[in-house]
């Protein structure tokens, strides 16, 4: 598993172990019952405070898509399929967001988003 922290990123530490390792699940990069490293291992291996790797395991569990068993570790859970495709429509959401400002920055129609879309669609 590689989480990579950044520094200039301007969003907690927590908040990117918290995506990263969303990101993972919904990617199936992680699969139903893995287990993920110790707190402390993670915090260890990021070199980063106990509490933080904490913080974001509960945030992951809270969340469900993780369980924690207590003397064995925390691993994958069955998240719930609607949850998988709400965290889904939230980041096409926020990449769409972006795309849209940059077009607009830059002059391009709705149309014109539109047709490249429709494309980038046929080709996918």
């Amino acid at each position: 598993m590689n989480i990579i922290i950044s520094n200039s990123s301007g969003r907690p530490i927590y908040e990117q172990i918290t995506s990263q390792l969303k990101q993972l699940i919904l990617t199936g990069e992680l699969n139903l019952h893995d287990m993920l490293p110790s707190m402390r291992l993670l915090a260890k291996e990021l070199r980063i405070s106990v509490i933080t790797t904490k913080r974001a395991y509960e945030d992951l569990e809270k969340d469900g898509f993780i369980y924690t068993v207590v003397g064995k570790g925390s691993f994958v859970a069955d998240t719930n399929r609607e949850l998988l495709r709400e965290e889904h429509l939230k980041r096409v959401e926020e990449y769409l967001e972006m795309a849209v400002k940059e077009a607009w920055q830059a002059g391009i129609s709705k149309e014109e988003v539109r047709e490249m879309l429709e494309l980038l669609f046929e080709e996918a």
